[in-house]
């Protein structure tokens, strides 16, 4: 039978456990006989990843707008890239992925329907995992060398409303990440099972 792609996103805070939980999961559905490829967003390694850097680590003054066009652009210079992927039937786990723009844009007071509108002719997942935690937590897991996203407290209080209204729809998990990785990880591959598609 032939393998449907599957590509799968984690949304959450930083220091949410998003990049850990990534990992495994590819590892649990190499071990199912899948094809896995990674990505992290933003990446850094182009020349818009490295604009975002810039801005990200005060070398650039873009304003939200500008930002989140930036991250939306670093998307789409995978696109053709996920597609031939997801084509050949390959799983395709992103840490971050479009519904970061619509949280983090949306706290800064964007209009998340245009975040969305986008975003619309990227790949679409077949599931969106948000491992959530409080912004104290994400700050106490990361206290030195933070970039000014996770500087600003009441702003990440916002993302996390956002990402939580996000994860009330269709095609979302939401998981407490305030937990140990194994449970967390217990949650991922339990919500994952349910777009494996059958060999």
């Amino acid at each position: 039978m032939t393998q449907t792609g599957i590509l799968i996103a984690f949304e959450g805070m930083d220091q949410s456990g998003k990049e850990t939980q990534a990992r495994r999961l590819r590892a649990w559905f190499e071990a199912r006989g899948r094809s896995v490829e990674s990505l992290d967003f933003p990446y850094y390694d182009t020349p818009i990843g490295q604009e975002i850097w810039k801005g990200l680590h005060g070398e650039r003054d873009y304003g939200a707008d500008t930002i989140q066009l930036l991250y939306i652009a670093n998307r789409h210079e995978f696109k053709p890239r996920m597609l031939e992927w997801l084509a050949a039937g390959r799983v395709v786990i992103c840490d971050r992925y479009t519904a970061s723009s619509v949280a983090y844009g949306e706290a800064q007071g964007l209009d998340p329907e245009w975040l969305f509108d986008a975003q619309r002719y990227l790949p679409p997942p077949a599931l969106t995992v948000m491992i959530d935690i409080a912004p104290s937590t994400a700050v106490g897991r990361k206290q030195a060398n933070r970039d000014r996203f996770e500087q600003d407290l009441q702003m990440l209080e916002r993302v996390r409303v956002s990402y939580r209204r996000q994860a009330a729809g269709p095609g979302w998990v939401a998981i407490d990440g305030e937990r140990a990785i194994g449970e967390v990880a217990a949650d991922v591959t339990r919500a994952a099972s349910t777009v494996l598609a059958p060999r």
